[in-house]
């Protein structure tokens, strides 16, 4: 099949985002459908590759197009959504449309079903929650107007109604939107997913001796928890930590290392900024334990997939996370992580204490781990996004 994935972003992305929309469209090209997928140009003085950026292979049937955008950013947006338009309606077209932008899925909502191809959105969270919640979820966010929200809700009113294929990450938010609107068919809860290595074999046998390491991989926000991770290392001082992240134009690794030095954690904990994907699991690979530290707010209890959790799991380390809805949708506590109560700090470290203090446990739900991302590679989400095609194809089927 011909499939379009339109994504409103410039690619490479540093962000999450960027890797999950190409790992996905890999691994759609991998099951034998020519991809394309519609983004921006990279903003680089020098143009990157972006599979090269995120360590993926080249692969027969993916492509990336651009589409060349100038000017400030609602021209630069209304660009890109004439562009969308155009690719999906412009003969050939494609056999199906992809998007996980809001946005350009109401765009096409709107047009008559029978003049475009059929649409499958991809949800990351309800618009109007998350977009009331952005002020306290990301530092520079600005609060959203009364109008936003209620243009954002009309958004997700007229998508739900009218995609021919729903995909949400989460149970608790199929749940929610079921709730809020009614049932409807060809809706499919799919995690996000990690790259797994060929061959792959679990021969881990236990925390280091010395000073075991304690890392976490992904954003610093406050709500992803990394200030409770910080609290939780200055109680254990003969354990030291790795923080994976933190965009260099964001204040949030400032942030964090200013709280590490107050605690006096400087010498004990190693910063190493961002870092191209394709190297994240080879800094978490050396860790003993791996850490979610979520915070309670409603994004992480109903719609957070998280990459890092399933790296987390493909690493083959012992696991510590809140104990949230979303997560322990994938995490169960004493099978393959221990969970605990987000927000505090003596409960992360009372866990992290635990695995070290017993070898057994650890290499117990490391094992459990690693065998469960099996569960969650990019080849499995790619075949359960085919089954969700295969039902927009066929409404009646």
């Amino acid at each position: 099949m011909d499939l379009l994935y339109l994504a409103d972003i410039r690619l490479p992305l540093e962000r999450a985002n960027g890797l999950q929309t190409v790992s996905t469209c890999h691994a759609l090209a991998a099951r034998g459908h020519r991809v394309t997928l519609l983004v921006r140009p990279d903003t680089a003085a020098d143009a990157r590759d972006p599979l090269a950026f995120y360590g993926l292979d080249p692969i027969d049937g993916f492509e990336i197009a651009r589409v060349p955008v100038a000017g400030p950013a609602p021209l630069r947006r209304a660009h890109y959504l004439a562009a969308a338009v155009r690719h999906s309606l412009t003969p050939p077209r494609p056999t199906a449309v992809f998007t996980r932008d809001l946005g350009v899925a109401s765009l096409l909502a709107r047009l008559p079903r029978a003049g475009r191809p059929p649409l499958i959105y991809e949800s990351h969270g309800y618009a109007p929650t998350v977009s009331a919640l952005m002020p306290t979820l990301h530092a520079r966010a600005a609060s959203a107007s009364a109008a936003k929200l209620a243009r954002l809700e009309r958004r997700e009113w007229r998508v739900w109604a009218a995609a021919d294929g729903y995909v949400t990450l989460t149970t608790a938010h199929a749940e929610e939107l079921a709730d809020r609107f009614g049932p409807r068919q060809a809706l499919a809860v799919i995690p996000d997913g990690t790259r797994l290595s060929a061959g792959r074999t679990f021969a881990w046998t236990g925390p280091r001796a010395g000073r075991p390491v304690v890392a976490y991989a992904g954003h610093l926000y406050p709500w992803k928890g990394v200030d409770v991770l910080i609290e939780a290392l200055a109680l254990l001082p003969d354990v030291d930590g790795r923080i994976v992240g933190g965009h260099p134009r964001e204040p949030d690794l400032e942030r964090v290392t200013a709280l590490a030095a107050a605690r006096g954690l400087d010498a004990r904990v190693q910063f190493t900024g961002l870092l191209p994907p394709r190297d994240v699991a080879g800094a978490i690979a050396d860790a003993d334990v791996l850490v979610l530290p979520n915070t309670a707010t409603e994004v992480s209890a109903r719609y957070t997939s998280p990459l890092k959790l399933f790296e987390y799991l493909a690493a083959g380390r012992p696991i510590v996370a809140s104990r949230l809805p979303a997560l322990a949708e994938v995490l169960e506590d004493g099978v393959n992580a221990l969970l605990v109560t987000p927000g505090d700090p003596a409960a992360l470290a009372d866990a992290i204490r635990r695995l070290i203090a017993d070898p057994a446990l650890a290499v117990r739900l490391a094992a459990r781990a690693f065998a469960d991302a099996e569960q969650y590679s990019w080849a499995r989400r790619a075949e359960r996004l085919d089954l969700v095609l295969a039902r927009a194809l066929s409404p009646t089927a």
